[in-house]
C-alpha cells in the first residue's frame, strides 16, 4: 500500500501543533479568586439590598455571566475567614494558628495547619498570591505559593493599619519595601501583570490566583478620583439602629454605636472618622450617610479593578477556562442592631457577595437562595480542579448549585461559628469570655449559628444567655426572636439538636459542652 508522503507530513504537523496540543491536551481550569475586605453585600449593585444609587458595574457583569449567591456568610471577622478559605476548616478546627504578639501578629505551624494551596502546587497548578496577608508571620512562599506579593499585616503591626497607603509589601518572601500609592490600584496592577504573563507566570500551568483586596475595611478611604462619587447618596436608616432591642441577647440589645445627630441624623458615637479635607475642603462627617457615601466610595477602584481583570483575560485567551470568584471575607453593619462593624451573626453584620462565573460551563445570570459560607469555597475549587480533597473539610462543594442555581433538593444547612481569635485547640472548651480579647473589646460573645432556607438559629455560648431564632423569609432584618416564649419551641429544639449534630460531623471538641441554654 502506497503511503502519500506530503499528506502523512500534513498530519504530522498539525498533530504536533501547539493549537492541537492546546486543543487535545486542554489545562486544569484556572481558578481567579477575588477576596475583597468588610465588603456588605448591600455594597454591590447587583444585589437588591444595595441602594439604587449604587453603580458596580463590572463586579455586576460576573453576575450576569455566573451565579449570584444571595446568602454568604463567609465568616465573621477578617482573619478567621482567611484561616477558613486557607484549610477548609471552621475556626475550632484550624490547628496550631494562634495570636502571637502586638495584634495582629500570629503564627502557626505548618505541619499540623498546612493550606491546601500547596496540594495544587503538587498537582500542576501555580499559585500566586496578592494583596493583604492576615494569617500568620508565616505567608508561605515557596511551600504554598509560587509567587507572591503581598501586605503582611502580622509581620510588621507597626504598619497594619495602612490599609490604604505607605505598604510594607513582600515579594517572595523578601525584605519588605515600603510601597507609595493607592493599594488597590496596585493589587489590580500586580495582579493584571501576572495574568498577562509577568512575574514568572509559566504559560503550560493551569492557575491560582488568589487576590485580597484591604478594601473597603475602614477607615475607608476612596481613590482621590471617586471623591465626589455620589453626591446626593442618602441610605434607608435601618429601624433597630438605636436600642433597646426586646428579645436579643444583652450584647446586641444594648448595643449603641450611634446615636441621634443635631437634625436627627444618627450619627456614629464615637466620631472615629471625622472625614478628611482636600484642598482645604471638608468632604465627610460623621453621619450615617456621609459615611455611607465614604465606604461607597471605596468600592469603586474594586469594581475598576476587576474590569481590569476580566479584560486582561480576555485579552490573553484565557477567559472561558477561567472560574472567576468574588466574595469578601465578611460583611459590615452601618447600624444595623446599633452596629458599626462586624462579628455579630447577623445578616447586616456579616452577610456579603459570592458571585462565581465561568460561562463556558455554568449557567449564567442566575440567583441561587441557598446559604453558603467560606468553608464550601474549597472544596468547590478542588472540585472545579478535578482532585481529591486533601483531608476532611467542613464544607461543601458548590458544584450542583452552581450547575443548577434553582434546585430544591439541596437540604444542607449551613454552619457558621465564631470563635473570637482562639483557634483549633484552643477551642476545645469554650472559655470565658473575659479571657476572649474580641468580647472584651466589643462584646460579642463566641456563638454558633445555622442558617436553613428559611430560618437561622443562633447558640450565644454565655452561660444562660438568650438563644436567637429567625424567620429570615418573613423577618429578614430579624428583628423578632421567636426563641423567646413558648411558640416554637418544638423548632427551636429541632434546629438546636440539628446544630449540635452538625458541629459534631466537623469534629468540634466542644460541641456536647457549650453552656446551657435558658429555654430547654
Amino acid at each position: 500500500m502506497m503511503i502519500n508522503t506530503n499528506i502523512l507530513y500534513s498530519y504530522v504537523l498539525l498533530f504536533a501543533s501547539p493549537l492541537f496540543l492546546s486543543i487535545s491536551f486542554a489545562k486544569k481550569p484556572n481558578i481567579l479568586f477575588i477576596l475583597s475586605d468588610d465588603q456588605s453585600h448591600r455594597s454591590v449593585g447587583c444585589y437588591p439590598e444595595s441602594p439604587d444609587w449604587v453603580k458596580t458595574p463590572h463586579i455586576d457583569s460576573l453576575a450576569r455571566d455566573g451565579v449570584r449567591f444571595a446568602h454568604c456568610y463567609m465568616s465573621s471577622w477578617c482573619m478567621a475567614a482567611r484561616a477558613t478559605l486557607l484549610t477548609g476548616h471552621q475556626s475550632y478546627g484550624v490547628k496550631s494558628m494562634r495570636m502571637e504578639g502586638e495584634y495582629p501578629g500570629s503564627v502557626y505551624n505548618s505541619d499540623d495547619c498546612p493550606f491546601w494551596p500547596s496540594v495544587f502546587r503538587k498537582n500542576g497548578y501555580q499559585t500566586a498570591q496578592i494583596g493583604k496577608w492576615h494569617t500568620g508571620i508565616d505567608n508561605g512562599f515557596g511551600r504554598d505559593w509560587d509567587f507572591q506579593k503581598v501586605w503582611n499585616r502580622p509581620a510588621f503591626p507597626e504598619n497594619s493599619g495602612n490599609y490604604f497607603k505607605e505598604q510594607l509589601i513582600q515579594t517572595n518572601g523578601k525584605k519588605a519595601i515600603m510601597t507609595q500609592g493607592y493599594s488597590t490600584d496596585n493589587y489590580t496592577k500586580w495582579a493584571e501583570e501576572y495574568i498577562r504573563g509577568g512575574h514568572g507566570k509559566e504559560e503550560s500551568k493551569p492557575f491560582y490566583l488568589w487576590l485580597c483586596y484591604g478594601a473597603v475595611h475602614g477607615p475607608f478611604t476612596p481613590a482621590k478620583r471617586h471623591f465626589n462619587r455620589y453626591p446626593n447618596a442618602k441610605v434607608d436608616i435601618p429601624e433597630d439602629i438605636y436600642p433597646p432591642r426586646n428579645g436579643k441577647p444583652e450584647y446586641s440589645r444594648t448595643k449603641e454605636q450611634w446615636i441621634s445627630g443635631p437634625d436627627g441624623i444618627p450619627m456614629l458615637k464615637s466620631g472615629k472618622f471625622s472625614g478628611r479635607t482636600v484642598s482645604g475642603k471638608f468632604i465627610h462627617g460623621t453621619d450615617i450617610h456621609s459615611l455611607e457615601r465614604q465606604y461607597h466610595q471605596g468600592v469603586l477602584a474594586i469594581d475598576e479593578g476587576v474590569g481590569q481583570l476580566i479584560r486582561a483575560l480576555k485579552e490573553t485567551g484565557q477567559y472561558d477556562n477561567t472560574l472567576i470568584v468574588y466574595g469578601a471575607d465578611q460583611g459590615i453593619a452601618w447600624g444595623q442592631k446599633g452596629f458599626q462593624m462586624k462579628l455579630a451573626p447577623y445578616d447586616g453584620t456579616i452577610r456579603g457577595p459570592l458571585i462565581v462565573s465561568m460561562p463556558k460551563k455554568f449557567p449564567t445570570g442566575k440567583v441561587c437562595s441557598k446559604p453558603v459560607g467560606g468553608a464550601d469555597l474549597v472544596p468547590t475549587f478542588f472540585k472545579t480542579a478535578k482532585l481529591e480533597l486533601p483531608w476532611k473539610m467542613h464544607g461543601r462543594d458548590l458544584t450542583p448549585l452552581l450547575t443548577n442555581p434553582e434546585r430544591q433538593d439541596w437540604n444542607s444547612p449551613l454552619l457558621l461559628a465564631h470563635t473570637g481569635m482562639s483557634f483549633g485547640e484552643n477551642c476545645d472548651v469554650v472559655i470565658e469570655m473575659k479571657n476572649d480579647p474580641i468580647y472584651k473589646k466589643q462584646r460579642v460573645p463566641w456563638w454558633i449559628s445555622l442558617r436553613t432556607d428559611r430560618y437561622k438559629y443562633i447558640r450565644n455560648l454565655l452561660p444562660g444567655e438568650t438563644e436567637e431564632l429567625y424567620d429570615m423569609k418573613n423577618d429578614p432584618d430579624e428583628i423578632k426572636n421567636l426563641a423567646i416564649g413558648k411558640n416554637h419551641i418544638a423548632l427551636l429544639r429541632k434546629l438546636r439538636k440539628k446544630t449540635i449534630r452538625e458541629l459534631q460531623q466537623t469534629d468540634c471538641a466542644f460541641a456536647q459542652k457549650m453552656p446551657p441554654v435558658q429555654n430547654p
